[in-house]
């Protein structure tokens, strides 16, 4: 068995695709498990339950569908996930996020062209005050060479 197995996962890995390799493998080793039992037993509901529940942390959940929607690997060709699919993303908000994103990244632009125009008058104020040192400056240094031709 651990041969099979083995020899699965190098099989698997050449193709570099994990969710296939983590299917397979658990299809194959349910296979092997229900044939060491007897008959009575593989119709236990207690070790074979119809639903599995485990814990999944919600932030890592919802990074990993995000990955899985920028890989093109989030749409598959089954019909049936995909209301489980809609009921994830609805219980997760995902959509709301992305809608969210979008909202703030308006308001930024807002602010970001209120702080360019903000910027542009602070730049037109220092130019004009520039120019006003600069002629202050051109009649200090006339009225000094006149004193000076003077003298």
């Amino acid at each position: 068995m651990n041969l099979f197995i083995g020899l699965l996962n190098i099989a698997i890995d050449k193709d570099n695709d994990r969710v296939s390799y983590l299917i397979q493998k658990a299809k194959i080793l349910a296979e092997i498990e229900l044939f060491y039992l007897l008959p009575n037993q593989r119709r236990w509901e207690a070790w074979f339950p119809e639903v599995i529940y485990y814990y999944a942390n919600v932030d890592k959940t919802r990074e990993e569908i995000k990955r899985l929607m920028n890989n093109g690997q989030w749409e598959t060709n089954e019909n049936e996930l995909s209301d489980i699919k809609q009921a994830l993303l609805k219980e997760l908000k995902i959509n709301d996020i992305d809608k969210n994103k979008a909202e703030l990244q308006q308001v930024l632009e807002k602010k970001l062209e209120k702080t360019e125009t903000n910027l542009q008058q602070v730049l037109d104020e220092l130019k004009m005050m520039k120019q006003a040192l600069l002629k202050e400056f051109n009649v200090l240094n006339n009225d000094e060479t006149d004193e000076i031709q003077k003298a």
